[in-house]
């Protein structure tokens, strides 16, 4: 896989940590769960659970990629690929799923989907 997968694997992982901080560790500020529109605390608190749970798939899926690119680079390239289509396409169609389901996350849901689309389109180059 060229430096270029990697490069964007990596950036989706880094990405996917910034969401798990934002709605595991951080959600609970009015400036973090307005972000997701979510107008109330009353509001956040019932949703805290869901956000907490969301962040923490998001971490995973980051450890994943980060792994499948540390497998490349030790030589378990076939283990590498795997973690990476693994991790990177859930990544996607998370994003995917995020832009059909609601319009408002444009933005997020492109910048969820692109890099890990990227990474995926060069893993056997």
């Amino acid at each position: 896989m060229n430096p270029i997968g990697q490069g964007a694997a990596l950036l989706a992982a880094a990405i996917h940590v910034v969401f798990f901080v934002l709605e595991s560790v951080r959600f609970m500020q009015p400036d973090t769960y307005r972000r997701f529109f979510v107008q109330s605390q009353a509001d956040a608190e019932l949703l805290r659970p869901i956000f907490f749970n969301q962040g923490f798939y998001n971490l995973f899926l980051a450890i994943g990629a980060v792994a499948g690119v540390v497998a490349l680079n030790t030589g378990h390239v076939d283990a590498g690929r795997a973690l990476i289509v693994l991790a990177c396409g859930s990544m996607a169609l998370a994003g995917i799923i995020l832009l059909i389901t609601d319009r408002r996350f444009l933005r997020s849901g492109l910048i969820q989907a692109i890099p890990p689309l990227v990474a995926i389109a060069f893993v056997f180059a």
